[in-house]
């Protein structure tokens, strides 16, 4: 390859293009303008021009310049002229190097010496290998050494580790066996697939009798043929080693190391890179790159004749790669990711811890690196959102605890008709609460126009929805914007018009009804929202709350309760853009959660499958292990709740305990 373009030389006094010319016209005239000539030759990459400035081998001094720029992998080279000190026909000058290791590496500069004799010819420099460092000996040579650093590890809040260290081999060269460096780097990259310009750049600077691991390739990609191949290539050879590549769990929220041929590292991540080096492509390994790989520790060397490394000219210490700790729970997230493998299409949980904010468990049924929808999705809570409905309506002040919220067939608003999901009604004088526990939309609908808008909103804010916070990844705090019409607001106090959530953003807010206090989400230690969250709300209208989810689940999910524990919750449907959104919000023991299934329309009837995948997180959570029915054992087939609700609880004489409907 041509040699790079270099710099131009500085000088302390008078300017080189004055020296350039006294020395045509007067060869070697001074010390000073011998040593001027010399360096700005060989800066400029003219060697052989170089070595007529010295009384060495002019092949041999202009070899020796070009293996030094080769050896270094030189991006650029400068020179300033120092101190002078002549003592009669002998002369010793002092002079600063700055050699630019290239991209993603220090400049190296160092104070470089050379004497000179005066001759026939003038003064010409006494050549010998000190001249290119003065620690250098003439039986050796330059070279960089690069060590990467082990990829750190994300850890879960107990300190276990999150990431699979996976085998893979490592495919690379020893650089003195190669008959032709570039030719061979340049066909080991064409079989790998990857760009082999930075291949060559370690390769050309790298201590030649030490293997350099190049790419990267997961043992389950390696086949013989590939590596017959890769081995009938001169000096090219493969090692055996472990990365920590792979998410054990929650895999969009750790995210994806790339490292391995099939990412073509070099040719996708911006920026330094070296070859051999693991990137972060997504979730927190993207965001944490710098801690988790650290960076490598680089050093110049002198090697002797065999390739040892006699000393070492210089060193810059990498950062050393850290661990980053989670907030989250393996044992949670488990479970999680259990449960919506019963879902029929995608889905997702987030569980996080009521007194905290601290996100226990994020999974997502597609098991994909790039679905984060459990954090930044955009969903219509539908009638889970009626418990901050019903938080709106007490703290307006037009309803009380005890006041009573009738509960009809249907009721009319601005031109739309409402129903309630079960199409029955609520007989007697039902409280809010028991509009809670049964689901009952109309009775919040009729209160909307009371309510009004900036009260549901400011409800919301409370608890979370569209309040200002931030994770380190991804993350949508939700939306609440009410247009002005009756229908509108009716529309809004059951999760409808304007209200848009995140899985995270309700199970935040679910923990906010149990713990009194919402809670800004932390993911990381020291990272994102402030923790303390916001301030306590109203104890007597969280009693209302809570009474009306634990009657919700007591009626009409009374199998979540045989899992064990005082679970409270809420299920509802709505649609949205074609799709069946199956929503169970709830907590039990200080664990919050939030479900979301998108199904099918025309599924949506054969099973509520939030809240059996509802059921087979709580059962597995007590059990400690996965389930691994779907039905958990000694837990009953889960009714519908809606469907219960329309067959048993709105029925008249068909209720159960003290309940009266009617139709």
């Amino acid at each position: 390859m041509s040699p790079r373009p270099l710099g131009r030389i500085t000088a302390a006094g008078s300017g080189l293009l004055l020296a350039a010319t006294l020395a045509a016209c007067t060869p070697h005239p001074s010390p000073e303008v011998a040593v001027r000539s010399f360096l700005l030759a060989w800066q400029d990459g003219e060697h052989a021009e170089a070595a007529t400035y010295t009384d060495g081998d002019p092949e041999q001094v202009a070899t020796a310049l070009t293996d030094m720029r080769e050896q270094l992998d030189l991006a650029s080279l400068r020179f300033e002229l120092g101190r002078i000190d002549r003592d009669g026909d002998s002369a010793e000058a002092e002079f600063g190097v700055h050699a630019d290791l290239g991209i993603g590496d220090p400049t190296w500069s160092y104070t470089g010496r050379m004497p000179l004799e005066w001759g026939s010819e003038g003064w010409r420099i006494s050549w010998s290998a000190s001249v290119l460092h003065p620690e250098l000996s003439e039986d050796e040579r330059l070279a960089v050494s690069y060590q990467s650093q082990e990829r750190g590890q994300i850890l879960d809040r107990e300190g276990e580790p999150l990431v699979t260290a996976d085998k893979v081999t490592a495919f690379g060269v020893y650089p003195a066996e190669m008959e032709d460096k570039e030719a061979g780097v340049t066909q080991l990259a064409e079989l790998l697939d990857e760009d082999p310009d930075p291949l060559l750049n370690r390769v050309r600077s790298a201590p030649p009798e030490q293997f350099q691991p190049l790419v990267l390739m997961r043992d389950s990609s390696v086949d013989g043929n590939l590596l017959d191949e890769v081995r009938g290539i001169s000096g090219a050879d493969t090692q055996e080693v472990e990365v920590n590549l792979t998410p054990a769990v929650a895999p969009f929220l750790l995210g994806e190391v790339a490292g391995t041929s099939e990412h073509r590292v070099s040719s996708r991540v911006p920026g330094a890179y070296q070859a051999g080096d693991t990137v972060g492509l997504n979730g927190l390994q993207n965001i944490f790159q710098h801690e988790l790989a650290g960076s490598g520790t680089t050093q110049v060397v002198s090697l002797d004749e065999s390739g040892e490394i006699t000393d070492v000219l210089e060193s810059w210490e990498g950062d050393r790669s850290g661990v980053i700790d989670t907030t989250l729970d393996t044992g949670v997230q488990r479970a999680a990711e259990q449960a919506l493998s019963l879902l029929p299409d995608d889905g997702y949980l987030v569980a996080v811890d009521s007194a905290t904010g601290e996100i226990l468990a994020a999974a997502s049924a597609s098991d994909s690196t790039a679905d984060d929808g459990a954090l930044t999705g955009s969903y219509a809570p539908g009638g889970t959102f009626t418990m901050v409905s019903a938080l709106a309506a007490l703290e307006s002040g037009e309803v009380d605890p005890d006041s009573t919220v009738p509960c009809g067939y249907s009721t009319e608003v601005g031109g739309r008709t409402f129903v309630n999901p079960s199409g029955g009604f609520l007989s007697g004088e039902p409280d809010l609460a028991r509009n809670i526990a049964f689901s009952c939309n109309v009775g919040f609908v009729d209160l909307g126009s009371k309510v009004g808008p900036e009260a549901i909103t400011d409800a919301a804010t409370r608890l979370g929805i569209g309040a200002e916070w931030q994770l380190p990844v991804p993350s949508g705090t939700g939306e609440v914007a009410i247009g002005g019409d009756d229908e509108d607001v009716a529309s809004a106090m059951i999760g409808e018009h304007g209200v848009r959530v995140s899985p995270l953003s309700m199970a935040l807010a679910v923990a906010a009804i149990e713990s009194g206090t919402w809670h800004a989400p932390t993911l990381v230690s020291g990272e994102g929202s402030d923790p303390q969250g916001g301030a306590a709300l109203e104890e007597d209208h969280l009693e209302v709350v809570r009474q009306g989810l634990r009657d919700a689940v007591t009626n009409r999910m009374s199998h979540l309760s045989l899992v064990g524990g005082e679970v409270h919750g809420q299920a509802a449907r709505v649609e949205q853009d074609d799709t069946s959104l199956h929503w169970f919000v709830g907590y039990r023991d200080g664990v919050a959660f939030a479900v979301l299934a998108e199904v099918e329309p025309d599924m949506t009837l054969w099973s509520q499958y939030a809240v059996d995948a509802a059921s087979s997180f709580l059962t597995s959570m007590v059990n400690g292990l996965p389930v691994e029915e779907t039905a958990p054992t000694g837990v009953p087939e889960a009714p519908d709740p809606q469907a219960s609700a329309d067959e048993v609880d709105l029925t008249e004489g068909g209720g159960t305990g003290t309940e009266e409907t009617g139709r």
